[in-house]
């Protein structure tokens, strides 16, 4: 879901006004609030993607005024792993494709954080969405995909392919076991430990 746009801003007409806003090819390097804070009732689909946009020049607080907001398009930005977005339960669609993500956990844990209602997640090209398209293999584009949709359970919809019920109770599965191991891990070493301080209490001459 590569977004493209003619790099133009919609226009008010007589039935809505900006429902649809797009600051696309613009060069920007701080997004418009100005302009986009004008429409906080009103605004559905924000487009700022194509500009020199990054962690730098994002205000969380700000764009948390967009009430209705249900899609935000950052694409070929440069945003890293650990952007910071407002808590925004009305955005159902995010499109983050070529920016800078390196860090899939910590991105999927903000985004499942802060888009509670999101359906449609799209970032590809970025690193931490490998695919053969930026030399990654088969087993780690499924990896990545299981991953994503272990921790966004209501997602329908990432990178530009439906997710199927098959691929999502498959995604639970793996996912139940990792933690099934990680809680064996511990037990076991918990265990060990006790056993050791009460061999230790028993040689312990009083």
């Amino acid at each position: 879901m590569d977004h493209q746009t003619s790099g133009q801003l919609s226009q008010p007409n007589h039935a809505s006004s900006y429902q649809w806003l797009s600051f696309a090819y613009q060069g920007l390097t701080e997004i418009p609030y100005e302009t986009i804070l004008t429409q906080t009732d009103t605004l559905e689909v924000l487009d700022l993607s194509y500009n020199l946009l990054d962690d730098s020049y994002w205000n969380p607080v700000l764009l948390g005024h967009l009430e209705k907001l249900s899609t935000l398009i950052l694409d070929c930005n440069s945003y890293t792993s650990h952007v910071k977005f407002p808590f925004m339960p009305s955005v159902t669609t995010l499109c983050i494709n070529k920016n800078k993500i390196n860090n899939l956990p910590v991105f999927v844990e903000e985004v499942r954080k802060k888009f509670p209602g999101i359906k449609i997640l799209s970032m590809m090209n970025n690193e931490a969405a490998p695919s053969y398209f930026n030399g990654g293999s088969l087993t780690q584009y499924i990896d990545y995909r299981q991953y994503v949709i272990s921790q966004i359970p209501g997602l329908e919809i990432l990178d530009d392919t439906e997710v199927m019920e098959k691929e999502r109770l498959q995604a639970r599965k793996t996912y139940r076991l990792h933690q099934s191991s990680h809680s064996g891990r511990k037990r076991k070493n918990n265990s060990s430990r006790k056993l050791a301080n009460m061999r230790k209490k028993s040689n312990t001459v009083i």
